[in-house]
């Protein structure tokens, strides 16, 4: 019996402790007090987005375009809904939004926002499709295009990366971040939502690929494992506080860059170059340049000589 009350001193004690909040908790939470985003409803929405652009595949397959349409259609509605919501509990960490903002004109400008997105899912599409392509084409593994939409890590980050996108430069707060780590805590591949990715974007098998805030990449350009696009270092303001400028790489046109490459700082890969593996790069690189490492040198040795 004494056991049994010790146990219930000790959880409800630790609940009033852990129920307060604290001056640190409140000093990072926004000012409102309406319900935060849900990363479970963020997922739904990729789920939708997937279901509607690669409706083949992700849904049951309809050969009638009534039907599919009526299918898409529902998925439309869910998508739009959840958009908003979630916007808008994003909305609460938008620093530069006016504090006295109403819940209705938040509501108005998540709404705004989800519109405007759905009228980008046409390119998303898109542009997810010559991904597809551009895999298929890098990789002669690849035996059909079903193959690569349904498995391979690439088109999934993609789909996140470029929904993320979209969003983050419709300055949502929050929302596209959950969307790309997402993706990279299933395909280890680490996309923020701010870089510039072009067309025909692809990535070989993908995990430990890293690509920062301010990267431009252009189209037709291919990453492999374990490639860094990262900063070098960063720059402060006067109070010391890191400032927000370009300091990831700028990579041209039909750029191939090999395995275990690290790229850093505002430098430029000029258009058709080929990066080899396991290259550490922090300066330009001219147009269709061959960078690679220097021979290894190879040494024999006998009855451990020399070891």
């Amino acid at each position: 019996m004494k056991k049994t009350r010790d146990v219930n001193e000790v959880l409800l004690r630790n609940v009033a402790s852990l129920s307060k909040l604290t001056d640190k908790e409140l000093s990072m939470m926004p000012a409102t007090e309406a319900p935060l985003p849900s990363v479970v409803e963020v997922k739904r929405i990729v789920t939708l987005i997937k279901g509607i652009i690669f409706a083949d595949y992700f849904q049951h397959r309809q050969s009638n375009e009534g039907i599919r349409s009526y299918h898409i259609g529902v998925n439309m509605q869910e998508l739009f809904a959840l958009l908003k919501q979630q916007i808008a509990r994003g909305l609460q960490f938008c620093e530069e939004c006016e504090a006295t903002a109403t819940k209705q004109r938040i509501f108005d400008e998540a709404e705004r926002i989800a519109l405007n997105f759905i009228d980008a899912l046409p390119e998303i599409k898109r542009k997810l499709y010559t991904d597809v392509q551009a895999m298929f084409d890098n990789d002669p593994a690849a035996t059909n295009y079903g193959e690569v939409i349904f498995s391979y890590p690439v088109i999934n980050t993609m789909t996140h990366y470029r929904v993320a996108h979209v969003l983050h430069k419709m300055q949502v707060p929050v929302i596209p971040r959950i969307i790309t780590e997402l993706a990279h805590s299933k395909t280890g591949i680490d996309i923020h939502p701010g870089a510039e990715i072009g067309e025909f974007f692809s990535i070989d098998h993908g995990t430990g690929v890293v690509i920062g805030e301010t990267c431009v990449i252009g189209s037709h350009v291919s990453l492999y494992q374990g490639v860094t696009l990262g900063a070098k270092s960063f720059k402060y303001d006067e109070n010391g506080n890191m400032l927000n400028v370009p300091r990831h790489p700028i990579i041209e046109d039909y750029v191939t860059v090999y395995s275990n490459a690290s790229i850093l700082g505002r430098i430029t890969i000029g258009h058709h170059s080929t990066i080899g593996g396991n290259i550490w790069l922090t300066h330009d690189v001219p147009p269709y340049s061959r960078i690679l490492q220097s021979k290894a040198v190879d040494v024999s040795f006998q009855d451990g000589l020399g070891i």
